[in-house]
């Protein structure tokens, strides 16, 4: 477990503990804790901001990074997801955490340099929309596991409603992140596609989320947990394809900076 105790450490608990706070208070759905949320939005915020100023550039560089930009994401699209899909719950700061978690425990704060491949205007809105893609189906799974627990039938089509919602957008911004990275890639290696492990499950997981809206339209309304089973697994490709392509050596290719 790498622990800090820099000042962008002290900020990254800080960060954390004010979460959990709110997660304490009644998250979304309380006063106290929407006021604790958006104090740790603040903290996680400074954290993006102090790693920016301390590395010279915009911080999605590798996964500590990209795993502490996401835990100050998580507070503006609470809010959006509260507002515009009634999804607002107790358990948003906890995905803040769960966000920021590897960065303050897992990863290594270390600086390195920016590679000649990430020194493209297209740097920051590839990563920005794949991790807002990554948040919204996050709560789009935590949403359909619900499908699997004994509920009353209203609870199971509001969480339904309400994860489907959050994949309609999440959908788009996972197809945009693939179309800009392939942009990139023509840019950057002078092809569009190169059969990197990182590419390809990229892709496998835009073909998983195809297949829920494929079984949104084809699929009996009573086929409620195999559309949501079809959501948990394309997140479970999110997470492999964040984590595990990156820090396997069974998958060495063009992204391996992004450890």
């Amino acid at each position: 477990m790498s622990v800090k105790t820099s000042l962008l450490g002290a900020l990254i608990y800080t960060a954390l503990a004010l979460y959990a706070a709110a997660f304490a208070a009644g998250g979304a759905r309380r006063r106290a804790g929407r006021a604790l949320f958006a104090a740790g939005f603040v903290a996680a915020v400074s954290a993006v901001a102090w790693r920016g100023l301390s590395t010279g550039h915009i911080p999605l560089q590798n996964l500590f990074e990209v795993f502490l930009a996401m835990g100050a994401l998580i507070w503006p699209l609470a809010l959006l997801w509260g507002r515009l899909a009634g999804t607002a719950s107790r358990s948003d700061p906890w995905i803040g955490i769960a966000m920021l978690f590897p960065a303050g425990f897992v990863f290594s704060e270390h600086p390195r340099p920016l590679p000649p491949a990430l020194q493209s205007p297209l740097f920051v809105p590839h990563v920005l929309v794949y991790l807002i893609a990554y948040i919204l189906l996050f709560k789009a799974a935590t949403l359909a596991f619900r499908q699997f627990r004994p509920r009353p039938a209203d609870d199971w089509h509001a969480a339904e409603r309400s994860a489907h919602r959050l994949a309609e957008w999440g959908y788009p911004a996972l197809m945009l992140g693939l179309l800009l990275g392939a942009w990139w890639g023509k840019l950057a290696w002078g092809s569009y596609w190169h059969w990197d492990p990182k590419e390809m499950w990229a892709l496998a997981t835009w073909l998983i989320y195809t297949g829920y809206f494929h079984a949104r339209t084809t699929l009996a309304p009573e086929a409620r947990r195999a559309r949501a089973a079809l959501l948990l697994a394309g997140f479970a490709a999110i997470v492999l394809t964040l984590t595990w392509v990156n820090l396997s050596r069974l998958f060495p290719g063009l992204h391996s900076y992004a450890m």
